[in-house]
């Protein structure tokens, strides 16, 4: 299961081995999601931040991967074990979530999903919320020593200049795409040959994911079926809304850039603008 609806985890809240996690985070606003939290979440949830927990503190990018057994040793640290199914929430469709969810994932961790709709869709339904933090006892997690299905800067340059080109797909909003603003990293555009698929087109008006049928549509339109795909961002965040969004369509797991733009705009490589791919690096 990657994906519960709200009314699932409402019926399974009382479950022992349960670990719901607020990842709330605002760009260009640290320490608001934790605020956010404080005001109120879903009930025992606990609040993991990106910046702090979900990332290295140095590394290519704005969010580099941290290594897995430091990770694996604060999510144990705050009660999370190898029995728990784990739950990430947010209040923005759930690319903040996509990251835990992915992160987990990849190391190997068989219990964790995306509550769809997030805390919007929670509210909606009259759910209650809490302002009381809980505290788990330190807990035994064991996951991977390495991460899979990721690619650098260097080894996607190469891939973009090769026969067999991966189909890369690009989870920001369009303007940021196209380059007409960037409000965070130091040039705007995207990558040469990149598809925009920003997050937005996974979720229905209500906020929740599109059907499965849907989303194989919309990626296989953007050539997702290809034997390769690399999905990219800003930092490494929303392009894991991309992977749970092809998990849930059936579609093959694809590669991710943790990097990014954060990390490919600061390189010198070459960059593609406005509303087209673009043609590969020379």
């Amino acid at each position: 299961m990657s994906l519960i609806s709200p009314e699932e985890l409402a019926s399974r809240i009382d479950d022992p081995d349960l670990r719901i996690v607020d990842v709330r985070w605002y760009l260009g606003k640290p320490g608001d999601g934790r605020v956010a939290y404080d005001a109120g979440h879903l009930p025992d949830a606990i609040h993991l931040d990106v910046d702090g927990d979900l990332a290295a503190r140095s590394g290519p990018g704005r969010h580099p991967l941290p290594e897995p057994a430091e990770f694996a040793e604060r999510l144990a640290r705050a009660g999370i074990g190898d029995g728990d199914f784990v739950v990430a929430y947010d209040d923005v469709g759930g690319w903040i979530a996509a990251r835990l969810w992915w992160m987990l994932d990849n190391l190997g961790h068989a219990g964790v999903a995306v509550l769809d709709g997030g805390l919007p869709a929670w509210t909606a339904l009259g759910l209650p919320v809490s302002t009381d933090e809980p505290e788990f006892e330190p807990a035994e997690l064991h996951l991977a020593g390495r991460w899979s299905r990721i690619v650098d800067r260097g080894e996607l340059l190469g891939l973009l200049r090769g026969r067999r080109r991966p189909t890369v797909l690009d989870a920001r909003a369009g303007p940021r795409y196209r380059g007409e603003v960037e409000p965070i990293d130091p040039v705007a555009g995207h990558i040469p040959t990149a598809r925009n698929a920003p997050t937005a087109g996974n979720l229905g008006r209500d906020g929740r994911f599109l059907p499965a049928a849907e989303l194989r549509q919309r990626y296989v339109e953007l050539g997702a079926d290809a034997p390769d795909v690399v999905t990219s961002c800003g930092s490494g965040v929303s392009a894991c809304h991309i992977s749970l969004a092809m998990r849930i369509a059936g579609l093959p797991d694809p590669i991710l850039y943790p990097g990014s733009w954060g990390d490919w705009s600061t390189a010198g490589y070459p960059l593609a603008t406005g509303p087209e791919p673009g043609s590969p690096p020379a």
